[in-house]
This record gives structure tokens, C-alpha cells and sequence, in this order.
């Protein structure tokens, strides 16, 4: 299992970090499988960064073997979605890019990929491109974004991945937070929806 995930999808957030520049192809790193936390159990605060954020998302599930998957066609390739949060040492990315180089390991490390409860596609509207979510944290919401406002959609993000390797049965797609990042600390409590219902509740260690 592999966790693909998409950098810069939302314009506002882009603002929010400086980016000023048009991206033509969807931005794409990648997390390994030990970087998945589920099950509600808690995220620890990790010693080697001092802002780590929170970045909320949509999760798609595959659930097809899929190589050069056209992009009418991708709808076929996920069956569920969930809430994640993609955690970013923020202030290693920002060393990391300063000096030219790769940004993994600020966006790679254990337990940073926090992911919710799976639910069918169908049971929360069944347009992947119309789900509003949201991000709460100690009881008030901090984030707040809707697919619609994705500068890729899912099904071209799939395609265009599907192009350099193959998507595989139970691997995850991270696709890009909207505006509203921010910091966590020891004791926040962070939920997170589709639309009403809670998919994500985890507490910060």
C-alpha cells in the first residue's frame, strides 16, 4: 500500500504559503505506509520540529489495479472517501526548500498521516468533486474546504498519476488541502467531517 498525496490543489491555501506561481500538473509527493495513523489512536509530537501543522483533506480509497487509466474512466478506480490530515513539519519544509532540496522527510514521518474512518462514496453524495469538510479542534472548527474548489479534480489526479505507477487495491490519495492550515499542540482534541459526519477523532500527545 502506498499513500500518494497532492501538493498545492487549493488557490487559497497556495496564497497562504507564498505560492504565486501556476502550477500546469498536479504537485505530487508521496508518504510511506508507516506514516498512516488510524483507529483514533493519538499523534505525538515528534522532537525533531517545533511546527508541525495540520493540513486536512479528502481521502480517496482505490480499489482497482489501474496503469494509464484515462481520466472518464477514473471514477471507476476508488469506492470510499474519508477525512485525513496530511502533518507538516513546517518549519523543516521551509529549511528543506531554501536549500533546493527534497521535502520527504517534513511530510513523510511516522504517524503523519492521520486518516479517518472509511464510508462509501454513495453514502455522502456521491460526487467526489461536491463534499464540503471540515477540520475541528477543541470544538471549534479551524478548516473549512469543499472538492469543488480543487484546482485538479480527483479523477484527472488519478489519471495523471496513473501514467508513472501503477495504483494498486487499498493504496490512499491525499488530495489537497484548502485554506486554514495551522499548528497543533499537546492536548488539542481534532475531529474531522464530511459534511455532518465525524469520520476523524484523535487527540494530540
Amino acid at each position: 500500500m502506498k499513500i500518494i498525496a497532492v501538493g498545492m490543489n487549493y488557490a487559497l491555501h497556495n496564497q497562504e504559503l507564498g505560492h504565486r506561481q501556476e502550477n500546469k500538473e498536479p504537485v505530487i509527493f508521496m508518504k510511506p505506509d508507516s506514516a498512516i495513523l488510524k483507529d483514533g489512536k493519538p499523534f505525538f509530537l515528534p522532537d525533531f520540529s517545533n511546527e508541525v501543522h495540520y493540513e486536512t483533506e479528502v481521502v480517496v480509497r482505490i480499489c482497482r489495479l489501474g496503469k494509464h487509466i484515462a481520466p472518464r474512466f477514473a471514477h471507476r478506480y476508488y469506492d470510499a472517501v474519508t477525512v485525513g490530515i496530511d502533518f507538516t513539519a513546517r518549519d523543516l519544509q521551509r529549511r528543506f526548500r531554501e536549500a533546493g532540496n527534497p521535502w520527504e522527510l517534513c511530510k513523510g514521518f511516522d504517524n503523519s498521516a492521520a486518516i479517518g474512518t472509511f464510508v462509501p462514496l454513495e453514502q455522502v453524495g456521491g460526487d467526489v468533486q461536491r463534499l464540503d469538510f471540515h477540520l475541528d479542534i477543541d470544538g471549534q472548527t479551524v478548516q473549512r474546504g469543499c472538492t469543488a474548489d480543487m484546482l485538479f479534480r480527483v479523477d484527472d489526479i488519478i489519471a495523471y498519476v496513473s501514467r508513472f505507477m501503477t495504483l494498486k487495491i487499498g493504496d490512499l490519495l491525499f488530495t489537497g488541502t484548502p485554506v486554514g492550515v495551522g499548528p497543533v499542540s499537546i492536548g488539542q482534541h481534532l475531529q474531522g467531517y464530511l459534511g455532518d459526519e465525524k469520520l476523524l477523532d484523535f487527540h494530540i500527545r
